[in-house]
């Protein structure tokens, strides 16, 4: 019954590094969940409106829009306003964590601090608590 959980949750990755964003598909994929990768922040959003994910992971340095906009304008739309949103940031001082928090992601994890199987188990925790 445990591996049935992930089946149907979508997770869409907001990344710009590709070496990066195929080791998380990887990890996701092999533990269930679909997942979609957008290399740039005006993409990822277009694509969160056509197939709202249950889980947007999003990295705060990109070109043409940052992380943090990226999440300003989610939680402007009512499409997109209650996606539960996880930053993955190599940007790790407290005030962008604190910034990125406050924005209203559920999650700031430095990529240097965890492994894609750890992001994986916290991206699990999140989608159990927003039950």
């Amino acid at each position: 019954m445990k591996a049935m959980e992930n089946e149907a949750k979508y997770i869409l990755l907001i990344e710009d590094d590709p070496f990066l964003s195929e080791i998380y598909v990887t990890k996701f994929e092999e533990t269930g969940f679909e997942v979609g990768v957008a290399d740039d922040a005006v993409l990822g959003l277009v694509w969160a409106r056509e197939k709202v994910p249950d889980l947007l992971l999003l990295d705060i340095v990109m070109p043409n829009m940052d992380g943090f906009e990226v999440l300003r304008t989610m939680k402007g739309d009512p499409i997109l306003k209650d996606i539960p949103v996880v930053i993955l940031s190599n940007l790790g001082e407290e005030e962008n964590v604190q910034k990125g928090l406050g924005l209203g992601a559920v999650a700031y994890l430095v990529k240097a601090h965890y492994t894609p199987m750890e992001v994986v188990a916290k991206v699990k925790q999140v989608l159990q608590e927003q039950k």
